[in-house]
């Protein structure tokens, strides 16, 4: 590869780049100016109010029948605060205010005109006290928190008061245990601890704002200046051209992270210097932070070249600037929810979350700065930034390679959002309508599916089925597709059907294998999926086997199988459009035991679909698969009896090996039937 051209592109790219105001604003402005301004800021009008509570006069009303005992508490601690002058911290005056001038206490509170209405009764030989406040008055919360230290010294001065009357030692009855808290993190470790909480968060969106709007540019904003044109024409090819625009997001987001890195590094000096920490700052060994700001560095890079190839996949959908910041709201909200993942408190970092991007970031910084070293989940996460950025910057060479979305022409823009009647019958979704439904009916699945099984059991399981078939078939509908065409609803014959039967057999005996494998490396997460499955069993055999084989043989082959491997593969080759479309299969089902075994029963449907033409056998081969594990659940004894291997707990090696075999043969005839029917994958 000429790397001569690259550097000129790179170049080009950059002065483009900066010639963007918002650009120079976010890497720049906000970081080095704004930041610290809004941190001061913030910090003067928070000590302003606090300072503003401690100098307020409170109001308070008793209203007790302890012969005026509290009320004289307060007024003697009125008078402590006076005599002890502007040594005193808190310069507060507490007023009572008579009992007789208030009618309604209630409106009195909320009314402002009192802060603190105290009631008293005697129960027994001891005094009940009832303290009416205003929570969401902030004066009445402030005033709350005092009479509760007010009350705190009132119990215990009459406490020490009868303790003494009995003839006995107040210190001896009242601590007859010593102890103190010996706390035996270093100060690198409690300051590595706040900073673990805050700087994860902070760098990954500072990264996400530094590539946003340079990965804009360089897509939707070329794309909108008609210069994107001009470039093609030149001797580069599109490898080259991705390459460079790429190198310069990412170097830019870099920038960006460790401009902002300095300016919280520069807040976080004003107030270390403000605070009057004594010995404790010469204390710290700033060397021992070391090898976390170096795996920091390494982070930032590893996540920069991710983050970039991912903003530049969705913004290269986009045919304007402002169209391209409407498709890069739902990926920094998605960034940001990740990123709370640092502030959960006892979040561990397995080699499992540590494959999970961003959340990895987060949470390897955040163990680093605590000094939690493992080298394998260093690696882990560091090499799987990597390799996910690979995966999108091919993706991205496959968006480039198509000139129907490099140029945004109607088959890949939203069209879901257009007026009606200005939309054409015919056709399939386009990709962007496609990402759309995906995004939403994950969402709605999430909220109103899971509120719906927590509320109704089985029958909210199949209202979240029905959220799968309606609400794409909706948007279908509204964009004038073609039914037939984007849905797969094609005739075939017997051959086909016979080909898909045993091919999904073939696989339910390959499948078996593999969930066993997970269940041991996911003892947990297994038993998670049977006790939700077991729960449904007290519904009948009839409603479950509705719910579980018939629904989603019907309603998510309609959606995954139907509209977007049809959607997509109208856009991409048919081998891109089977393995995105199981992935996605395998995320929807969010269990992690079940993402691999589910994936590839996604991916057997899909090509099943791709070879036959039609969306039927794929309905066929779901329904076996449900239906097998539904008659399992109920009738065990009696399908024990005819295939024992199906029931037993645990299979002997030559048991494996017989299940695999069986598997591959029925697969391999399966596939013979199926290649007679159809033209192979391209």
């Amino acid at each position: 590869m000429n790397t001569k051209i690259i550097k000129t592109l790179v170049k080009k790219e950059l002065l483009d780049v900066f010639r963007d105001k918002k650009t120079v604003i976010m890497m720049l402005i906000v970081p080095i100016i704004l930041y610290p301004l809004i941190f001061i800021g913030a910090m003067m009008f928070t000590t302003a109010i606090s300072s503003s509570m401690k100098t307020q006069d409170y109001r308070i009303v008793v209203d007790a029948q302890d012969d005026g005992a509290f009320m004289r508490r307060i007024q003697e601690a009125g008078s402590h605060k006076e005599d002890a002058g502007e040594e005193t911290e808190d310069a507060y005056t507490l007023t009572v205010v008579d009992a007789d001038s208030v009618s309604d206490y209630e409106e009195a509170l909320n009314q402002e005109t009192i802060d603190i209405y105290v009631t008293g009764r005697p129960e027994g030989d001891k005094m009940l006290y009832d303290v009416y406040y205003l929570s969401s008055v902030t004066n009445s919360q402030y005033a709350m928190n005092i009479v509760m230290k007010l009350f705190d010294e009132f119990s215990r001065t009459l406490t020490e008061e009868k303790i003494r009357e009995a003839g006995l030692d107040v210190h001896e009855v009242l601590e007859p245990v010593s102890y103190e808290s010996m706390d035996t993190a270093s100060n690198e470790q409690s300051l590595g601890s706040i900073m673990g909480s805050v700087l994860p968060f902070m760098l990954i969106i500072s990264l996400l704002m530094g590539t946003m709007y340079p990965a804009i540019d360089t897509t939707a904003g070329e794309r909108e200046r008609g210069t994107l044109e001009t470039i093609l024409t030149l001797p580069v090819t599109n490898r080259q051209l991705i390459i460079a625009k790429f190198l310069t997001v990412a170097s830019i987001g870099i920038l960006s992270a460790f401009l902002n890195i300095l300016s919280m590094g520069g807040i976080a000096f004003y107030i270390f210097q403000l605070m009057d920490t004594g010995d404790s700052v010469q204390a710290l060994e700033f060397s021992r932070f070391l090898p976390a700001i170096l795996v920091c560095v390494l982070a930032i890079l590893a996540f920069s070249l991710l983050i970039s190839a991912v903003t530049m996949c969705v913004t290269a959908f986009a045919k304007s600037y402002k169209e391209a910041n409407n498709y890069i709201t739902p990926l920094m909200l998605v960034v940001m929810f990740t990123g709370y993942v640092g502030f959960i408190p006892n979040v561990e970092m397995t080699q499992t979350v540590a494959m999970i991007p961003v959340a990895n970031i987060c949470l390897l910084i955040k163990n680093m700065m605590v000094f939690k070293i493992d080298y394998t989940v260093i690696a882990v996460v560091l090499l799987s930034n990597v390799a996910y950025a690979v995966l999108a910057i091919l993706f991205l060479s496959r968006i480039y390679d198509s000139e129907a979305v490099l140029f945004g022409d109607s088959k890949s823009s939203l069209q879901l959002f257009e007026r009606r009647e200005n939309l054409k019958k015919g056709g399939v979704p386009t990709v962007s309508d496609v990402l759309f439904v995906v995004a939403l009916t994950i969402v709605l699945v999430l909220y109103a599916g899971s509120i719906l099984q927590v509320k109704f059991g089985l029958a909210g399981v199949f209202g979240t089925q029905m959220i799968l078939l309606f609400v794409p078939l909706a948007i279908v509908l509204y964009t004038k597709k073609d039914i037939r065409q984007t849905y797969g609803f094609q005739k075939t014959g017997i051959r086909s059907y016979l080909g898909a039967f045993l091919t999904g057999i073939g696989f339910f005996c390959i499948n078996m294998l593999i969930a066993a494998g997970l269940a041991s490396l996911f003892p947990d997460s297994t038993e998670n999926v049977n006790v939700a499955f077991a729960s449904f069993e007290k519904s009948g055999f009839a409603a479950l086997f509705l719910v579980i084989a018939i629904a989603p043989a019907i309603c998510e082959e309609m959606l995954f199988r139907g509209m977007i491997f049809h959607s997509m593969k109208a856009h991409y080759r048919a081998s891109t459009a089977i393995v995105v479309v199981a992935v996605l299969f395998g995320i929807y089902h969010m269990s992690l035991v079940k993402l691999i075994p589910t994936g590839l029963l996604g991916f057997v449907f899909c090509y099943v679909v791709y070879r036959t033409g039609s969306i039927f056998p794929g309905m066929l081969m779901h329904f076996i698969n449900n239906a097998v594990s539904v008659l399992l659940t109920y009738y065990p004894e009696r399908i024990g009896k005819v295939f024992p291997v199906l029931t037993k707990e645990s299979l002997s090696v030559s048991e494996l090996l017989c299940l695999l075999a069986i598997g591959l043969i029925l697969i391999g005839i399966g596939q013979v039937i199926l290649h007679r029917k159809a033209q192979p994958v391209k």
